[in-house]
């Protein structure tokens, strides 16, 4: 355990049928596998001990002392480790049989776990057998010592306090109304299921979905463990379908009829920042805590980590993805197009990623409403640092679009300025390159009160992240459509918009946009290229987006998120590059938030947005100094 990490896995080992010290052996043998791995919570199928199969032999008391000599022999096996292990087996108690989960660490049972709901409709006859967990919890004496027995109990670490254990099973979690959400309500972040569930045509996807979203409904990781085809007998068939989910994402999951042990890292910081976030995630039902000890340790990574969280790996995910944010954007921008009887919309062009994709979700509204695209106005205006490859690409872009193109060079204005302020046009500082940008932003001001219309902003949520926008300049506009689309993100909306084109000449401008570097343009140009690349100056946008999604969606520290970066991005950045990018990000997010508190409308499209009238909300003056790595 470590910055939330946890290693965790779940069984599918191939048992026999009534064999019960046969099937301790083969679990303990799993559980010193496990504790090679660094494995600290792993959970065996329902009924593992004595097998699940068994039918009127449950009554036989021969099967009931067999899985308790099995059980204690499983607790003495545990008695050097840390680790906390959950298997099932029948347990006979004041005058009833029931179908139990026993916990055990350290060398001793925590606690047992009846099952609630009983089924007894179709193949399964558990009611004939069983009875459901009583209403309240009780303490039995088991190898000399005196451990609760009932549902409401939570299993907790009492040195990881986010490490809260629930446990069900089997039919438990497809009941309408499953233990496990009482027990997650009451504080347990995680939820193990000790299940049998026999295998038919169609029930593995259904089991996924189940299982995944009973994680997102209960914010909390699910370790579901199915028992594996040695459980086949007579009638049924089962493929030890194993699932390991956390808040709706599979994190882990089984090959089916492979005996096997099913392992990954679950992130218990994500979910408990989740659930803080979540105001109505209280008021569970009152359970028995248990506390067991568990060291915390640094847990070596193996889950994937996404180097570019906002974007889809799968391509089939990613256009579809695309192909909704961008009616999401021209969507609301429709909407306020309406709302106003806008007669035009203006935007300033420049041949970059950003204008580019702003002017293709105006094209998109615009073709939406039946209206011409005429009405949209592309404004370029070229100054010190404009080459000719963007400008062109402007040019380009607005001719094969067919919107109304206009260009204003604003060289002379800016120089004028310059003159009146007293500013020397060979010092290149931040007066040199903001005069230029406000200039921009007053053209397309005035040039939209001269057509009634409204100035559309290309700024993009990265850009508003690190501040990287002149204040009452390029930050401002009438509506903002890319104000909650990160650099990553914009790139691969415009190489889907380019993929999906017909035109040629469309499609191969597009292309070019995307392949220049990323720039302000307000620097005069080397040998006609550009001098003043965005990406020098404040970091890679890559990097940018994976702390910005980790900063605010789930609210890690910085060691963290640098731990998460270097697994990440380890192939392609040394961890001092992105210890000073991650640096550079932390000092920028945090004072730059005055830009960010006077933002004009735009949509938000994902769950990280950084609008002050809904998604983020911080002081303006906030030190940085608890953010310092």
């Amino acid at each position: 355990m470590f910055d939330g990490l946890i290693k965790v896995a779940v069984a599918s080992p191939e048992l026999k049928v009534a064999d019960c010290q046969g099937n301790a052996d083969i679990i303990v043998r799993d559980i010193k596998i496990a504790e090679e791995m660094g494995i600290k919570l792993l959970v065996f199928p329902e009924l593992c001990i004595s097998s699940y199969s068994l039918s009127d032999l449950f009554r036989q008391k021969v099967v009931l002392d067999g899985s308790l000599r099995a059980l204690e022999k499983i607790k003495n096996a545990t008695v050097s480790s840390d680790m906390l292990v959950f298997v099932g087996l029948p347990f006979y108690f004041d005058g009833a049989l029931y179908n139990c989960a026993a916990a055990v660490s350290n060398g001793s049972i925590l606690g047992l776990v009846p099952k609630t709901n009983i089924p007894g409709y179709s193949e399964f006859y558990e009611s004939r057998h069983f009875s459901p967990a009583p209403k309240d919890i009780s303490e039995i004496v088991l190898f000399g010592e005196r451990i609760p027995f009932g549902a409401k109990l939570l299993f907790r670490s009492a040195e990881i306090p986010e490490f809260v254990v629930g446990a069900e099973i089997c039919e438990d979690l497809w009941v309408p109304a499953s233990p496990s959400e009482g027990l997650a309500l009451a504080g347990a972040t995680v939820i193990v299921n000790l299940s049998a569930s026999n295998e038919v045509i169609g029930k593995p996807e259904y089991r996924r979905s189940l299982v995944s979203i009973q994680s997102a409904k209960l914010c909390c990781a699910y370790l579901y463990a199915d028992c594996s085809d040695g459980e086949s007998s007579t009638d049924l068939v089962f493929s030890g379908h194993s699932l390991i989910c956390e808040n709706g994402t599979v994190l882990a999951e089984s090959r089916l009829f492979k005996p096997q042990i099913t392992v990954t890292e679950i992130d218990l910081q994500r979910l408990t920042h989740d659930r803080m976030r979540n105001n109505t995630f209280s008021g569970g039902e009152s359970c028995r805590s248990v506390y067991f000890h568990q060291k915390s340790e640094k847990t070596v990574l193996t889950r994937y980590i996404a180097p570019l969280p906002f974007v889809p790996s799968d391509e089939s995910a990613r256009k579809e993805r695309c192909e909704t944010i961008l009616e999401m954007q021209s969507s609301a921008l429709k909407k306020r197009i309406k709302h106003i009887n806008c007669k035009n919309i203006v935007v300033g062009i420049s041949g970059g990623l950003d204008s580019c994709l702003a002017l293709l979700v105006m094209v998109k509204a615009m073709d939406s409403l039946g209206r011409s695209r005429k009405d949209i106005t592309a404004v370029t205006m070229p100054c010190f640092g404009t080459t000719g490859r963007t400008k062109g690409n402007a040019e380009k872009l607005c001719s094969a679009l067919g919107v109304t193109f206009r260009e204003v060079n604003i060289r002379k204005a800016v120089l004028q300025h310059f003159e009146d302020i007293g500013q020397d046009p060979e010092r290149y500082d931040v007066t040199y390159e903001n005069c230029q940008a406000r200039e921009r932003t007053q053209v397309l001001m005035d040039i939209a009160n001269m057509s009634g219309g409204i100035v559309v902003g290309t700024g993009d949520l990265s850009e508003l992240a690190l501040g990287w926008a002149t204040y009452n300049g390029d930050h401002m506009s009438m509506y903002g459509v890319n104000a909650s689309v990160p650099k990553t993100l914009v790139r691969y909306l415009v190489r889907y918009y380019a993929d999906a084109s017909a035109d040629e000449e469309l499609r191969s401008t597009l292309y070019d946009i995307l392949g220049t570097p990323v720039s302000p343009e307000l620097i005069p140009p080397k040998n006609g290229e550009i001098s003043q690349a965005t990406e020098d100056i404040v970091g890679p946008y890559e990097l940018h987006d994976f702390f910005l999604y980790y900063f605010i969606r789930y609210g890690f520290t910085p060691a963290k998120i640098l731990r998460l970066a270097c697994y990440a991005h380890g192939g392609s950045y040394t961890e001092e590059t992105i210890r000073h990018w991650l640096s550079v990000f932390t000092r920028r997010f945090i004072s730059q938030q005055f830009k960010r508190s006077c933002l004009p409308d735009g949509p938000k499209i994902g769950t990280i947005a950084l609008s002050p009238r809904g998604d983020w909300r911080m002081p303006s003056d906030a030190s940085a100094e608890l953010w310092k790595l």
